[in-house]
């Protein structure tokens, strides 16, 4: 017999657990702006995630790190009056946390009094527990984020799958655990073995949302301009289209050109 989802006016961190508990399934995509929040919220979404990806997408840099908190303010506090019933994640820049809890306190104080955003992601398993710690005591909750964490990309030297080795695989286990006892309400694992996340999500009592991580886990992430087709050079094998944009604008726009050429916009109907 199935059982009637709940439906949540405002997805909150309670809303998530309680999604992992009915195994229902959560769904999350990045937002970087006001229309896009919109479409994406007014779709039903659950969560919607700032990402440093904005860095990428919206800015054209090579990797996450030369995103400032600054412009994390920015992007977030847009989407977030975009927003009326996701839960909205904002991250952390690269800098604002990993080398002083007390500056991590302060980058994380400033996003939620000035973009309104509901909470933060970072990256990183025991070595930025201390910020975590300092974080979620005063009362700001955290989204924890291991695997590929792409602020540590030229640590790594590749975008490649994470913990496939056994050390490496054990240590992610024993990160993830770690914060769950530190108090994250939720979890991402990136580009990580599907066997090893689906193990993560099961010992885990906080939802562990996935990208490139397999079906095993409680919800799934992508990068909204990925997923619409917008980018195109971007063809992980975790990324399904679900859109053409690129394309489809493209063409648009290429229309547009040919009829202002031609005179043929705007018509007798399209002026006053």
């Amino acid at each position: 017999m199935s059982t009637a989802k709940k439906q949540y006016k405002r997805v909150t961190v309670k809303s998530l657990t309680e999604m992992k508990g009915n195994n229902e399934k959560i769904s999350m995509l990045t937002a970087y702006d006001y229309t896009m929040a919109k479409i994406i919220d007014s779709a039903g979404i659950d969560v919607i995630l700032v990402g440093d990806s904005a860095s990428n997408v919206m800015a054209g840099h090579e990797t996450t790190l030369p995103i400032t908190l600054d412009q994390m303010i920015y992007h977030a506090s847009s989407v977030v009056r975009g927003t009326e019933r996701a839960l909205v994640v904002v991250d952390l820049p690269f800098g604002s946390y990993q080398s002083d809890p007390k500056e991590a306190l302060r980058s994380a104080i400033r996003i939620m009094k000035e973009s309104g955003g509901h909470s933060v992601k970072l990256e990183g398993g025991s070595e930025v527990k201390e910020s975590i710690k300092r974080i979620l005591h005063a009362g700001i909750p955290v989204m924890g984020h291991l695997g590929l964490t792409p602020q540590s990309i030229y640590k790594f030297g590749t975008y490649t799958v994470r913990a496939k080795e056994t050390e490496e695989a054990d240590k992610l286990v024993e990160d993830a655990l770690a914060l769950e006892r530190l108090g994250c309400f939720a979890l991402v694992l990136e580009k990580v073995p599907a066997a090893l996340a689906k193990k993560v999500a099961e010992q885990l009592t906080i939802p562990v949302i996935g990208i490139g991580a397999g079906a095993g886990v409680d919800g799934q992430v992508l990068v909204s301009h990925d997923m619409f087709g917008m980018t195109h050079e971007f063809n992980p094998r975790f990324l399904r289209r679900y859109l053409n944009l690129y394309e489809d604008m493209g063409n648009a726009v290429a229309n547009y050109v040919k009829d202002v050429k031609a005179v043929d916009f705007p018509n007798n109907e399209e002026q006053y």
